[in-house]
């Protein structure tokens, strides 16, 4: 299959038009200067409001004037994660895809379809005119991935629809009507770096291969955590033979779970080759843990040139914390229709080294507000017993499924007549704007839905083309049978 040949090409081309705009996250000015004149070249009513977000509103077709408004949401923004070895400035470069059988990818970059796919959707349908609709309020929020910004910036009344379609889900054929709240703890152990004792030897201890992944959706699938994985081999080599830490890096994205990293330590001279030894048990161990779910495991040991020091009670510390810390799955849905879905979550998704500083984040899940406050709380407890300096915040709340929402009954309705088969109708770990939206416009109905992406959030991402043509189709027979207003 070529490029050329991706249907339905009206989406197709939208999201090749989407990659060629630079939108990291909290940067995405140019995509909203691209959509603001998207819209207003189609001659439709298109606001930015002060947050950023971009509303599109397209007037029903003919004989579909007495509809209800259907909201169609997606967020602008992606996250940008890359091999080691790909040049790429996310703020100026294109994103580059190529066809891999039936999934299209990015070469060595993540590929964008989080969530340019669901803005392609959009931007498709405001441009085909042969579209049975009733009235039409396209939405793209910006800064999704990091912050829920531009979902936390809307002012209540910006949408006036009735219905709301978030076209910001992962697995064709899935409807979610509920989703995980959360928040971030970043804890900053601050020092004065000083010179290693004489006699210590510098190493460098470096991973990659790993899976990666969403930390919401992907944390229950065993995926092994960067950060963890060093943080447990150095805890033992400080434990047995003393060391100096130099610098620990890991990790890009507070909803990502780390695929590589660096650390930079010195250990007395004598100890040098009981390192490389000690690495080989580890290496092998952590292989046979992960041997379902990690096939790329790639330790690498070496000397390095000498370089400052933390001071020791504060490298002991930053050690402990980090094995101490909890990470993955906490405790599963009570509820027994969604026994198999993860309840409660953290994942410790960035380590950066400075100066004078080393800053660490992690993010909480769950959807129980009070289990979300317990696990921040119990993940802020451990750093604040390491001596760091502790701060919480990015929280959003949870959207709690609607058990008479009839917009969920249209979309199983459709579902059902176009594919002859039933979807799944459940709740997602993972954060979604609907959230926000819920405590914003608490009448407002919703429902998520998108094509199948795997590997969302590291280079790995891809995206399942069939299944785009199926939320398409679905998605055209969705806005022909949305009910009149009362």
């Amino acid at each position: 299959m070529n490029k050329s040949d991706l249907k339905p090409a009206c989406v197709f081309e939208q999201f090749a038009r989407i990659n060629e705009i630079p939108r990291p996250s909290k940067h995405e000015e140019k995509m909203i200067e691209f959509l603001k004149n998207f819209g207003e070249g189609l001659k439709l009513e298109t606001i930015v409001d002060e947050t950023g977000n971009v509303i599109i509103r397209k007037p029903a077709s003919k004989g579909y004037e007495d509809k209800k408004t259907l909201i169609l949401q997606s967020h602008m923004d992606m996250v940008c994660d890359k091999l080691v070895d790909v040049d790429i400035d996310f703020a100026e470069d294109p994103i580059e895809t190529y066809v891999d059988g039936e999934w299209l990818r990015a070469k060595g970059t993540t590929l964008g379809a989080d969530d340019g796919i669901g803005c392609a959707m959009q931007m498709a349908v405001l441009a085909d005119d042969g579209i049975e609709h009733g009235p039409i309020e396209c939405v793209f929020t910006r800064d999704e991935e990091t912050g829920l910004t531009g979902a936390h910036g809307m002012q209540a009344g910006f949408m006036t629809g009735d219905l709301l379609i978030n076209l910001d889900s992962e697995d064709e054929g899935q409807f979610f009507i509920s989703c995980a709240g959360g928040m971030t703890t970043n804890a900053t152990f601050k020092f004065e770096k000083e010179q290693a004792p004489e006699g210590y030897f510098f190493m460098k201890l470096s991973l990659k291969g790993l899976h990666g992944g969403h930390s919401g959706d992907d944390i229950n699938k065993k995926f092994a955590n960067g950060i963890k994985l060093l943080a447990r081999f150095i805890y033992i080599v400080n434990e047995e033979y003393g060391l100096r830490l130099a610098r620990f890096d890991s990790g890009r994205m507070h909803n990502a779970i780390p695929r590589d990293g660096v650390v930079v330590f010195a250990v007395p001279a004598e100890r040098k080759e009981d390192v490389r030894v000690a690495l080989n048990v580890f290496a092998k161990d952590v292989e046979d843990e992960f041997h379902v779910t990690e096939d790329n495991i790639q330790f690498n040991l070496g000397s390095t040139d000498a370089e400052p020091v933390l001071p020791k009670d504060v490298s002991d510390n930053i050690l402990r914390a980090l094995q101490a810390v909890d990470n993955g799955p906490y405790s599963m849905c009570q509820d027994e229709a969604l026994a198999w879905m993860v309840e409660t979550s953290s994942n410790v998704a960035s380590v950066a080294t400075s100066d004078n500083e080393v800053r660490i984040v992690a993010s909480q899940r769950s959807n129980v507000m009070s289990n979300l406050a317990n696990m921040g709380n119990t993940v802020k407890a451990a750093f604040q017993l390491a001596g760091a300096e502790v701060e919480q915040g990015d929280k959003y709340p949870a959207w709690k499924m609607n058990p008479n929402s009839e917009l969920t009954r249209i979309v199983v309705d459709t579902y059902k007549k176009l594919f002859g088969k039933e979807p799944k109708v459940i709740g997602i770990h993972a954060g979604l704007e609907c959230g926000l939206f819920s405590e914003k416009y608490p009448n407002l109905d919703m429902v998520s839905m998108g094509p199948t992406l795997r590997g969302v959030h590291s280079p790995e991402e891809r995206l399942l083309i069939p299944t785009v043509q199926m939320v398409w189709d679905h998605l055209l027979e969705i806005m022909k049978n949305i009910p009149e207003k009362q």
